[in-house]
């Protein structure tokens, strides 16, 4: 899939919000991929990590043995990623603040692991994960997303295989373009929430 064939697909899911957005980094940025909306649609789900699939199947071979994403975000994605692949899938969540494996899910040091994200902004979450399965003694090879927020520029410690990447500025709360500190920010996305 090419960029805008993504893109189109965000856009035809009423995902590809304008205004003012807080992100879950706490960066501020005018445009906000609300991919809840994507991931409501299966078809449209199925279409976007086929894709993903067939990228990372080019770049990595038969290589990972089982993908874990981070919740909640990566949770669908990961889930259709594994179908996709012939995989188990995992997932982390945040227990006292840190990423880890719950509810019986289990690693051993032969697993190679894929990460599987929604969209990389920062790669916080991404590096997160990471980190709590490198405490597992597995071993992660790779990373995939569906959109690189940042350009390429996200350092994730591991190879990141993007479907797609639409840079978007992004600024910190005091360095706001008079358009944004001209509207309101909302904060669309689910970190911090109760």
């Amino acid at each position: 899939m090419t960029r805008e064939e993504v893109l189109a697909e965000f856009r035809a899911a009423g995902a590809l919000l304008e205004g003012h957005f807080i992100l879950s980094s706490g960066l501020r940025s005018a445009v906000f991929l609300q991919k809840a909306r994507v991931f409501s649609e299966p078809e449209r789900t199925e279409r976007l990590c086929k894709a993903l699939a067939a990228k990372v199947r080019a770049q990595l071979g038969d290589a990972p043995t089982v993908i874990v994403s981070p919740a909640t975000g990566g949770i669908v994605p990961g889930y259709e990623m594994a179908r996709q692949l012939g995989l188990k899938g995992l997932y982390v969540e945040r227990e006292n603040g840190e990423f880890t494996l719950r509810r019986g899910f289990e690693l051993t040091e032969d697993d190679k692991v894929l990460v599987v994200e929604d969209i990389v902004s920062t790669g916080l979450s991404s590096r997160e994960c990471i980190e709590a399965i490198n405490k597992t003694g597995a071993t992660v090879i790779a990373e995939a997303c569906l959109v690189d927020r940042s350009g390429g520029e996200a350092d994730v410690g591991v190879p990141l295989i993007a479907l797609t990447e639409y840079k978007v500025p992004a600024f910190p709360a005091d360095q706001l373009p008079a358009e944004l500190e001209a509207i309101p920010a909302v904060k669309p996305g689910s970190r911090g929430l109760a």
